[in-house]
Protein backbone atom coordinates (compact mmCIF):
# COMPACT_ATOMS: atom_id res chain seq x y z
CA UNK A 1 0.00 0.00 0.00
CA UNK A 2 1.14 3.55 -0.64
CA UNK A 3 0.97 6.22 2.05
CA UNK A 4 -2.52 7.36 1.10
CA UNK A 5 -3.88 3.82 1.13
CA UNK A 6 -2.36 3.26 4.58
CA UNK A 7 -4.22 6.26 6.02
CA UNK A 8 -7.44 5.34 4.20
CA UNK A 9 -7.19 1.84 5.66
CA UNK A 10 -6.44 3.29 9.08
CA UNK A 11 -9.60 5.42 8.95
CA UNK A 12 -11.67 2.34 8.14
CA UNK A 13 -9.92 0.35 10.87
CA UNK A 14 -10.69 3.07 13.42
CA UNK A 15 -14.32 3.40 12.32
CA UNK A 16 -14.87 -0.35 12.67
CA UNK A 17 -13.20 -0.57 16.09
CA UNK A 18 -14.44 2.43 18.04
CA UNK A 19 -15.64 0.04 20.73
CA UNK A 20 -12.11 -1.33 21.13
CA UNK A 21 -9.05 0.18 22.84
CA UNK A 22 -7.24 2.20 20.18
CA UNK A 23 -3.85 3.80 20.60
CA UNK A 24 -1.17 5.22 18.34
CA UNK A 25 0.94 2.11 18.89
CA UNK A 26 -1.87 -0.37 18.23
CA UNK A 27 -3.04 1.33 15.03
CA UNK A 28 0.52 1.73 13.73
CA UNK A 29 1.24 -1.94 14.49
CA UNK A 30 -1.81 -2.93 12.44
CA UNK A 31 -0.01 -1.55 9.41
CA UNK A 32 3.49 -2.66 10.46
CA UNK A 33 4.73 0.92 10.80
CA UNK A 34 6.75 2.77 13.38
CA UNK A 35 4.40 4.68 15.65
CA UNK A 36 6.55 7.79 15.25
CA UNK A 37 6.43 7.71 11.45
CA UNK A 38 2.73 6.81 11.44
CA UNK A 39 1.98 9.73 13.76
CA UNK A 40 3.76 12.21 11.45
CA UNK A 41 2.11 10.75 8.36
CA UNK A 42 -1.38 10.76 9.88
CA UNK A 43 -1.05 14.32 11.19
CA UNK A 44 0.22 15.64 7.85
CA UNK A 45 -2.60 14.04 5.86
CA UNK A 46 -5.50 14.51 8.28
CA UNK A 47 -4.54 17.77 9.97
CA UNK A 48 -4.94 16.45 13.51
CA UNK A 49 -3.35 13.92 15.83
CA UNK A 50 -4.52 10.32 15.80
CA UNK A 51 -5.82 10.57 19.38
CA UNK A 52 -7.88 13.68 18.58
CA UNK A 53 -9.25 11.99 15.48
CA UNK A 54 -10.28 8.86 17.40
CA UNK A 55 -11.93 11.03 20.06
CA UNK A 56 -13.92 12.96 17.45
CA UNK A 57 -15.13 9.75 15.77
CA UNK A 58 -16.18 8.23 19.11
CA UNK A 59 -18.14 11.36 19.94
CA UNK A 60 -19.67 11.23 16.48
CA UNK A 61 -20.72 7.59 17.05
CA UNK A 62 -22.21 8.52 20.42
CA UNK A 63 -24.76 10.81 18.74
CA UNK A 64 -26.79 7.90 17.41
CA UNK A 65 -26.65 6.11 20.75
CA UNK A 66 -27.89 9.18 22.59
CA UNK A 67 -30.61 10.15 20.14
CA UNK A 68 -32.04 6.76 19.18
CA UNK A 69 -31.13 4.27 21.92
CA UNK A 70 -32.25 4.14 25.51
CA UNK A 71 -28.94 3.05 26.99
CA UNK A 72 -27.74 4.92 30.08
CA UNK A 73 -24.96 7.40 29.35
CA UNK A 74 -22.63 5.31 31.50
CA UNK A 75 -23.14 2.34 29.18
CA UNK A 76 -22.56 4.50 26.09
CA UNK A 77 -19.31 5.81 27.59
CA UNK A 78 -18.24 2.24 28.38
CA UNK A 79 -19.14 0.89 24.92
CA UNK A 80 -17.15 3.62 23.15
CA UNK A 81 -14.11 3.30 25.42
CA UNK A 82 -14.33 6.66 27.17
CA UNK A 83 -13.38 5.09 30.48
CA UNK A 84 -15.87 7.01 32.62
CA UNK A 85 -19.12 8.87 32.05
CA UNK A 86 -17.55 12.08 33.35
CA UNK A 87 -14.75 11.99 30.77
CA UNK A 88 -17.34 11.28 28.05
CA UNK A 89 -19.49 14.21 29.20
CA UNK A 90 -16.54 16.62 29.31
CA UNK A 91 -15.40 15.65 25.80
CA UNK A 92 -18.96 15.84 24.45
CA UNK A 93 -19.48 19.35 25.87
CA UNK A 94 -16.19 20.55 24.34
CA UNK A 95 -17.20 19.16 20.95
CA UNK A 96 -20.90 20.09 20.79
CA UNK A 97 -21.36 22.83 23.37
CA UNK A 98 -23.87 20.89 25.45
CA UNK A 99 -23.98 17.85 27.73
CA UNK A 100 -25.14 14.53 26.28
CA UNK A 101 -27.96 14.44 28.82
CA UNK A 102 -29.18 17.83 27.54
CA UNK A 103 -29.21 16.55 23.97
CA UNK A 104 -31.30 13.54 25.00
CA UNK A 105 -34.07 15.65 26.59
CA UNK A 106 -34.08 18.52 24.08
CA UNK A 107 -35.75 18.82 20.69
CA UNK A 108 -32.37 19.45 19.07
CA UNK A 109 -30.89 16.95 16.65
CA UNK A 110 -27.17 16.76 15.86
CA UNK A 111 -26.39 14.94 12.63
CA UNK A 112 -23.53 12.49 12.45
CA UNK A 113 -20.54 13.40 10.28
CA UNK A 114 -19.49 10.90 7.61
CA UNK A 115 -16.02 9.44 7.84
CA UNK A 116 -13.68 11.92 6.12
CA UNK A 117 -11.85 11.06 2.94
CA UNK A 118 -8.10 11.34 2.50
CA UNK A 119 -7.16 14.21 0.20
CA UNK A 120 -4.27 13.00 -1.93
CA UNK A 121 -1.95 15.93 -1.38
CA UNK A 122 1.73 15.69 -2.28
CA UNK A 123 3.85 15.57 0.87
CA UNK A 124 7.51 16.03 1.71
CA UNK A 125 9.81 15.44 4.63
CA UNK A 126 11.41 18.38 6.48
CA UNK A 127 13.86 17.63 9.26
CA UNK A 128 12.21 14.27 9.90
CA UNK A 129 8.67 15.67 9.88
CA UNK A 130 6.07 15.30 7.14
CA UNK A 131 4.21 18.25 5.65
CA UNK A 132 2.21 18.98 2.54
CA UNK A 133 4.52 19.57 -0.41
CA UNK A 134 5.39 23.17 -1.26
CA UNK A 135 7.83 25.31 -3.16
CA UNK A 136 9.22 28.71 -2.27
CA UNK A 137 8.54 31.22 -5.01
CA UNK A 138 7.74 34.81 -5.91
CA UNK A 139 4.17 35.85 -6.53
CA UNK A 140 4.43 38.59 -9.12
CA UNK A 141 2.54 41.85 -8.63
CA UNK A 142 -0.81 41.86 -10.35
CA UNK A 143 -3.95 43.99 -10.66
CA UNK A 144 -7.14 42.14 -9.71
CA UNK A 145 -10.69 43.39 -10.15
CA UNK A 146 -13.63 41.77 -8.43
CA UNK A 147 -16.13 41.66 -5.63
CA UNK A 148 -15.26 42.03 -1.94
CA UNK A 149 -16.97 40.48 1.08
CA UNK A 150 -16.19 38.89 4.45
CA UNK A 151 -16.18 35.26 5.53
CA UNK A 152 -15.76 33.40 8.79
CA UNK A 153 -13.77 30.25 8.15
CA UNK A 154 -15.04 28.76 11.40
CA UNK A 155 -18.50 28.36 9.87
CA UNK A 156 -19.53 25.96 7.13
CA UNK A 157 -21.47 28.55 5.15
CA UNK A 158 -18.29 30.34 4.04
CA UNK A 159 -18.08 27.89 1.13
CA UNK A 160 -21.58 28.78 -0.03
CA UNK A 161 -20.76 32.46 0.38
CA UNK A 162 -17.64 32.28 -1.79
CA UNK A 163 -19.40 30.28 -4.47
CA UNK A 164 -22.33 32.69 -4.58
CA UNK A 165 -20.03 35.70 -4.98
CA UNK A 166 -18.07 33.96 -7.71
CA UNK A 167 -21.32 33.40 -9.62
CA UNK A 168 -22.32 37.02 -9.05
CA UNK A 169 -19.05 38.24 -10.56
CA UNK A 170 -19.45 35.90 -13.54
CA UNK A 171 -22.95 37.25 -14.13
CA UNK A 172 -21.72 40.85 -14.04
CA UNK A 173 -18.77 40.59 -16.41
CA UNK A 174 -18.46 40.07 -20.13
CA UNK A 175 -19.45 36.47 -20.89
CA UNK A 176 -16.43 36.13 -23.18
CA UNK A 177 -13.97 36.58 -20.28
CA UNK A 178 -11.94 33.42 -19.75
CA UNK A 179 -8.78 32.50 -17.92
CA UNK A 180 -7.57 32.53 -14.34
CA UNK A 181 -9.09 33.96 -11.19
CA UNK A 182 -8.05 34.60 -7.60
CA UNK A 183 -9.53 34.41 -4.11
CA UNK A 184 -7.50 36.76 -1.90
CA UNK A 185 -7.84 36.48 1.90
CA UNK A 186 -6.62 39.45 3.94
CA UNK A 187 -6.72 41.34 7.22
CA UNK A 188 -7.38 38.51 9.61
CA UNK A 189 -7.18 39.77 13.19
CA UNK A 190 -5.20 37.81 15.84
CA UNK A 191 -7.08 34.75 17.12
CA UNK A 192 -9.87 35.37 14.63
CA UNK A 193 -11.25 33.25 11.81
CA UNK A 194 -12.83 36.20 9.97
CA UNK A 195 -11.23 37.35 6.72
CA UNK A 196 -11.83 40.00 4.13
CA UNK A 197 -12.05 38.31 0.73
CA UNK A 198 -11.73 39.52 -2.83
CA UNK A 199 -12.89 37.18 -5.59
CA UNK A 200 -11.46 38.62 -8.78
CA UNK A 201 -9.88 38.29 -12.18
CA UNK A 202 -6.65 39.77 -13.61
CA UNK A 203 -8.52 42.27 -15.78
CA UNK A 204 -9.10 45.98 -15.21
CA UNK A 205 -12.87 45.80 -15.31
CA UNK A 206 -15.14 48.69 -14.35
CA UNK A 207 -18.35 47.77 -12.53
CA UNK A 208 -20.07 50.68 -10.86
CA UNK A 209 -21.75 48.75 -8.07
CA UNK A 210 -21.21 48.42 -4.30
CA UNK A 211 -18.41 46.13 -3.16
CA UNK A 212 -16.65 46.01 -6.54
CA UNK A 213 -12.99 47.00 -6.34
CA UNK A 214 -9.74 46.94 -8.27
CA UNK A 215 -6.64 46.25 -6.16
CA UNK A 216 -2.94 46.03 -6.89
CA UNK A 217 -1.43 42.95 -5.25
CA UNK A 218 2.27 43.60 -4.56
CA UNK A 219 5.10 41.21 -5.33
CA UNK A 220 5.25 38.66 -2.50
CA UNK A 221 7.64 35.93 -1.41
CA UNK A 222 5.46 32.87 -0.78
CA UNK A 223 5.20 29.21 0.04
CA UNK A 224 3.24 27.70 -2.85
CA UNK A 225 1.00 24.67 -2.21
CA UNK A 226 -0.94 22.68 -4.81
CA UNK A 227 -4.30 21.12 -4.03
CA UNK A 228 -7.12 19.18 -5.59
CA UNK A 229 -10.49 18.21 -4.22
CA UNK A 230 -12.85 20.66 -2.55
CA UNK A 231 -11.44 24.02 -3.55
CA UNK A 232 -12.94 25.78 -0.55
CA UNK A 233 -11.44 23.72 2.25
CA UNK A 234 -9.32 26.76 2.95
CA UNK A 235 -10.08 26.68 6.67
CA UNK A 236 -8.41 23.29 6.99
CA UNK A 237 -5.46 24.52 4.95
CA UNK A 238 -4.94 27.41 7.35
CA UNK A 239 -5.28 25.27 10.46
CA UNK A 240 -3.15 22.39 9.27
CA UNK A 241 -0.85 22.69 6.28
CA UNK A 242 0.15 26.34 6.56
CA UNK A 243 0.40 26.38 10.34
CA UNK A 244 2.37 23.14 10.28
CA UNK A 245 4.65 24.46 7.54
CA UNK A 246 5.43 27.58 9.58
CA UNK A 247 6.07 25.55 12.71
CA UNK A 248 8.41 23.06 11.07
CA UNK A 249 10.22 25.38 8.67
CA UNK A 250 10.39 28.20 11.24
CA UNK A 251 9.61 30.73 8.53
CA UNK A 252 7.39 33.37 10.06
CA UNK A 253 4.61 34.88 8.04
CA UNK A 254 5.61 38.06 6.23
CA UNK A 255 4.35 41.45 7.41
CA UNK A 256 1.55 41.63 4.86
CA UNK A 257 -2.18 42.29 5.11
CA UNK A 258 -2.63 39.46 2.60
CA UNK A 259 -2.88 36.12 4.38
CA UNK A 260 -3.43 33.67 1.50
CA UNK A 261 -4.12 33.72 -2.23
CA UNK A 262 -5.94 30.93 -4.07
CA UNK A 263 -5.19 30.73 -7.79
CA UNK A 264 -7.41 28.91 -10.29
CA UNK A 265 -6.57 28.36 -13.94
CA UNK A 266 -10.19 28.53 -15.11
CA UNK A 267 -12.75 30.91 -13.66
CA UNK A 268 -15.51 28.76 -15.15
CA UNK A 269 -14.36 25.58 -13.45
CA UNK A 270 -13.49 25.98 -9.78
CA UNK A 271 -13.46 22.25 -9.06
CA UNK A 272 -10.09 21.61 -10.69
CA UNK A 273 -6.70 21.62 -8.98
CA UNK A 274 -5.56 24.98 -7.64
CA UNK A 275 -2.60 26.65 -5.97
CA UNK A 276 -2.31 28.53 -2.72
CA UNK A 277 0.28 31.24 -2.22
CA UNK A 278 1.04 31.98 1.44
CA UNK A 279 3.23 35.06 2.04
CA UNK A 280 6.20 34.32 4.27
CA UNK A 281 9.26 36.19 5.43
CA UNK A 282 12.31 35.70 3.23
CA UNK A 283 15.29 34.47 5.23
CA UNK A 284 18.95 34.64 4.04
CA UNK A 285 19.10 30.99 2.97
CA UNK A 286 16.22 31.61 0.51
CA UNK A 287 18.43 34.02 -1.42
CA UNK A 288 21.25 31.52 -1.90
Amino acid sequence: MDQYEVIESALNHIENNLDQPLSLESVANTFNMSKFYFHRLFSAMMGCTLNNYILSRRLNASLQCIQTDHLPLTDIAYQLNFGTQSSFTRAFKRQYGMAPSSLRVSDMNISQTPMPSVVRRPIKNINGDIVTDFTLTEFDSIRVSGIAFEVDLATDDYKTKIRSHSLKLLNDIDKTVNGSCFVIYSNCQPNSSRFKVLFGIPFDIQINRPFYFTVDVPRLFCAKFKYSGDLLDIGDVLKTDYARFLKISRQEADDSHIELIQFFDDIHNLDLAYHIYAPIKRIPIDSD
